[in-house]
């Protein structure tokens, strides 16, 4: 072989091994994740008094309708959740003289963030949304509905020691997995997927499927606490929707 065919072959093999080190020095592409018959879709809190027009309006609360119902298809377990506040609730800042919604106030249970009155029993502001298709719902989880009680999350009322029932459902089911979406990421989906965790179940976060109030700063810790706690961050693409 002449010094130019050898010279040739020589840059060929080490380019070669260039390239071959470039691809496998670049990020796998995940696999998309599939949920078993072991798996739930809890839905939070997409009520109308979450979305524009309601009483607690969550900015881009009704976005996550659409994302909900196209994903919800892969899955064969689909539990509800809806805020079911009595008039006069302790939670809201009408029940505090001169307390105003968005302060806090300190209650039996510890300290609590007054909100505007908002999905009252019975009332149209507590539906679920109108565009919200999710006919293979098994389970609607009401929560808040004890009247010196808050509920942000779907598992255990705010005092940690009233249990809505749930954890009992989905492991009598054989559910190993949940899947949470809705409203709002820093309020109830959070403490929704950090009981989840509590309770023993792989939990994962759709972040696409939620929005946030964000308040003082919420948003970025909740997403710090819930992932302290082993709660899973994704996006809709990465469900396999059959």
């Amino acid at each position: 072989m002449n010094r130019q065919a050898m010279t040739m072959d020589r840059r060929f093999f080490v380019g070669g091994l260039s390239a071959a080190a470039l691809l496998a020095a670049l990020p796998a592409r995940a696999a998309k994740v599939k949920p078993g018959a072991d798996a739930a879709l809890i839905v939070v809190d997409v009520q109308n008094c979450f979305v524009t027009g309601g009483t607690l309006p969550v900015k881009g609360g009704e976005e996550v309708v659409p994302v909900i119902n196209r994903i919800a298809g892969g899955f064969r377990n689909i539990v509800v959740t809806q805020d079911w506040h009595t008039p006069g609730h302790a939670s809201f800042a009408s029940s505090h003289s001169g307390k105003k919604p968005f302060e806090t106030t300190k209650l039996a249970y510890g300290m609590q963030v007054l909100w505007p009155d908002h999905c009252v029993q019975g009332s149209d502001d507590a539906a679920l949304h109108k565009d919200l298709k999710l006919p293979t719902a098994q389970l609607v989880i009401r929560k808040g509905y004890n009247k010196g009680v808050d509920s942000y999350s779907a598992f255990m009322e705010a005092d940690g020691k009233t249990v809505t029932g749930l954890a009992g459902y989905l492991k009598a089911r054989g559910i190993k997995t949940v899947f949470v979406t809705g409203l709002a990421t820093d309020f109830c989906v959070s403490w929704t997927a950090q009981d989840a965790r509590k309770a023993g179940f792989n939990v994962y976060v759709i972040e696409d499927a939620t929005r946030a109030i964000d308040l003082n700063g919420s948003l970025a810790a909740a997403w710090k606490a819930m992932t302290a706690k082993g709660v899973k961050r994704i996006q809709s693409g990465d469900i396999e929707v059959a």
